[in-house]
């Protein structure tokens, strides 16, 4: 029986991970902005196959690449909407209406908590503390924190997104 290859990253991936991990002191330290890199260039998560691939070229098992993968929230293991919204539920949000804010999102944009909107454009989540406890509610939309939000801000910040 042939042995199987493991899956390869892209060239143009490769060689900027190259450059990538001579700025520091162990190949594997590169690993969290290598993942980023791939997040941002395969389609907005990262694939069995790509945490496969970066374990191959940092000289690492999977369940390594994987356990870094799976313990930030700021990656995405599964398919996802084009945009994302990461409503925090730690106890401050939660006390201050993270819930209400989560069921609006939802219903705003389609998506499920934890889901694809059928149209594809959004992904909710639920997430851990987001640091941003004395402005709770709070909700991260592609990258950018709202803060102090009511079900007012949510439903006309989310209706705003192209």
């Amino acid at each position: 029986m042939a042995a199987t290859r493991p899956p390869v990253l892209p060239e143009h991936l490769r060689s900027e991970f190259e450059e990538l991990v001579s700025h520091y002191p162990e190949r594997k330290a590169a690993l969290i902005p290598a993942l980023h890199r791939c997040q941002e260039e395969l389609g907005g998560w990262l694939s069995p196959d790509t945490l496969e691939a970066c374990a191959d070229f940092f000289g690492l098992e999977p369940v390594e690449v994987f356990g870094v993968a799976s313990f930030y929230p700021m990656f995405q293991l599964r398919p996802r909407g084009r945009h994302m919204v990461s409503v925090c539920h730690n106890i401050s949000c939660a006390l201050r209406g993270a819930e209400e804010v989560l069921e609006k999102a939802c219903e705003v944009t389609g998506s499920p908590a934890g889901g694809i909107s059928e149209d594809g454009r959004f992904s909710v989540q639920r997430v851990e503390c987001q640091g941003a406890c004395a402005s709770a509610p709070m909700f991260d939309l592609d990258g950018v924190y709202h803060e102090n939000l009511t079900l007012d801000d949510v439903e006309r910040i989310l209706r705003e997104v192209k």
